[in-house]
C-alpha cells in the first residue's frame, strides 16, 4: 500500500489504499518512514510525497487508531524523518489531508494540493493530542491563531483558504499536480546532493 521509488536523485512515495481513503496504517508508517531512509542513503536530492485516489489521507487506519495506533510512536518517527532529510521535500497533496497523516505533509518544505483538497485535524473532538512536533510547525506556517482554529476549534479550511493562509504553497488541477511537484524538484535534481544539502540547511 505504500510504492516506494528511487531513480535519478528523484525519490517518490505514494499512498496507494484508495478504497480506505487511504488511512494509515502502523505497517504503512513504518514503510514510509522506511522509503524516507531510502531517500536519504541513494543521496536523493528531491523527494516527493503523495496519494492515490481523492484523498491523500484520512489520517489513521479506524480499527488500528482504536487499538492504540492514534498515539503511537511511528506518526512523530515518520515526520521527524522526513524533516531531517537533507534534500528538497514536496508534498503533492492530491484530495483532503485529514488527522494525523498532517504530520507528515507539515514536515515537508513545499506543500501543493488540488482544488477540492480540504484539512482538518480533529484532535480536541477525539480527545487526542497531535503529533508532539505539529503544532509548532503549524504555526510556523500559519500562525498562533489560526494554528488553535485548526487544533482545538476544529475548522475545516478549504483549498483557496488554506493557500492564502500558507499552510499550501500553490493549488493545482488534479492532472497537473504531478508535473508541478517534479517541474519544483527540478533545479535540485540537476544540482549534487552536497549543494541541496547546505541551502535547505541555510533555510531552517
Amino acid at each position: 500500500m505504500i510504492h516506494s521509488q528511487h531513480r535519478d536523485g528523484l525519490s517518490l512515495l505514494t499512498i496507494d489504499r484508495p478504497d480506505k481513503a487511504n488511512a494509515l496504517t502502523a505497517a504503512m508508517l513504518r514503510e514510509l518512514r522506511a522509503g524516507g531512509d531510502a531517500a536519504r542513503d541513494s543521496g536523493a536530492r528531491a523527494l516527493i510525497l503523495t496519494g492515490t485516489g481523492r484523498i491523500f489521507s484520512a489520517g489513521a487506519d479506524l480499527d488500528e487508531a482504536r487499538a492504540g495506533l492514534a498515539t503511537a510512536p511511528e506518526w512523530e518517527d515518520l515526520s521527524a524523518a522526513l524533516a531531517a532529510l537533507p534534500c528538497l521535500t514536496i508534498a503533492a497533496l492530491n484530495g483532503t489531508l485529514a488527522g494525523g497523516a498532517f504530520g507528515m505533509a507539515l514536515a515537508c518544505d513545499i506543500r501543493l494540493a488540488v482544488p477540492e483538497a480540504r484539512f482538518f485535524y480533529p484532535v480536541m473532538r477525539l480527545g487526542f493530542l497531535p503529533q508532539a512536533s505539529d503544532p509548532a510547525r503549524l504555526v510556523a506556517l500559519v500562525g498562533t491563531s489560526r494554528a488553535r482554529m485548526i487544533l482545538m476549534g476544529g475548522a475545516r479550511i478549504e483549498a483557496p483558504e488554506a493557500l492564502a493562509w500558507g499552510l499550501v504553497d500553490r493549488i493545482h488541477p488534479a492532472p497537473e499536480l504531478a508535473v508541478a511537484a517534479r517541474a519544483l524538484a527540478t533545479d535540485a535534481l540537476a544540482a549534487n546532493a552536497a549543494h541541496v544539502a547546505a541551502i535547505k540547511a541555510m533555510t531552517r
